[in-house]
């Protein structure tokens, strides 16, 4: 935390690497909720279903890297929207979610330099899913809600990769991306807020907090403390 320098009022930077073009880079990989988004969407969900005060208090706690296991965390959390119904998502995207500001700039500038973009979440396949096209994003991993007559079970389902994106699968889904561009560490760019991101943020050559935990903070190249996310584009040229 002690190295983070002050770039401009809300941007700082701290061990940054030589090369600050974005054509040097070739994938970028965000986060989505409170990152992209405005929102926690699963926070947002127990809201709608009057669950938000148990839900917020677990999501809070694993943000902040108090809860270890997030897999667990996650278990608990979506336990709590048993017997929901479905259409929750929808009334969340259509009445509660926003882009955060700069978003829309951002990713249309890392498209334009011929990046790869990458929505890795803890989140939920409906709302990445409706943010990929939004947004022409290449490609997403998240979790997905298993739905039985309309009605959340409190469950998960299982994928090809997996069980659960945690931070680990995050940075897996990340490095095989990648492996398939034929591209190393240092042409990515990790964008994200809470500990569950701090994997692939360590990984990557280039990583960026918005927004974020402490935890967060102290491991990014780029701090975004206020203001959208495209002030990225003050450090790292388009």
């Amino acid at each position: 935390m002690n190295s983070l320098r002050e770039h401009s009022p809300g941007l700082w930077t701290q061990n940054l690497p030589s090369s600050l073009a974005l054509c040097d880079y070739k994938l970028i990989a965000f986060d989505m909720d409170s990152t992209l988004i405005n929102i926690e969407c699963i926070d947002e969900m127990a809201a709608v279903v009057g669950r938000q005060l148990e839900v917020s208090a677990i999501t809070e706690a694993a943000m902040r890297g108090e809860i270890a296991d997030y897999k667990d965390s996650l278990r608990r959390r979506v336990a709590l929207l048993k017997g929901a119904p479905a259409g929750v998502m929808q009334q969340v995207f259509e009445q509660r979610l926003q882009l955060n500001a700069g978003v829309k700039n951002l990713i249309a500038q890392c498209q334009q330099a011929g990046l790869t973009t990458l929505i890795v979440s803890g989140g939920f396949d409906y709302f990445t899913g409706k943010l990929q096209a939004m947004l022409g994003i290449d490609d997403t991993r998240s979790n997905k809600l298993e739905i039985i007559d309309g009605v959340l079970t409190g469950r998960l389902m299982d994928q090809d990769w997996g069980d659960i994106c945690d931070g680990e699968e995050k940075k897996r889904m990340v490095q095989a991306t990648s492996a398939r561009l034929g591209i190393s560490s240092t042409q990515c760019i990790a964008v994200g807020d809470g500990s569950n991101d701090v994997p692939m943020m360590q990984w990557c050559g280039l990583s960026v907090a918005y927004q974020a935990k402490p935890k967060v903070r102290q491991q990014a190249n780029i701090v975004i403390d206020s203001g959208g996310l495209d002030r990225l584009l003050e450090v790292i040229q388009p």
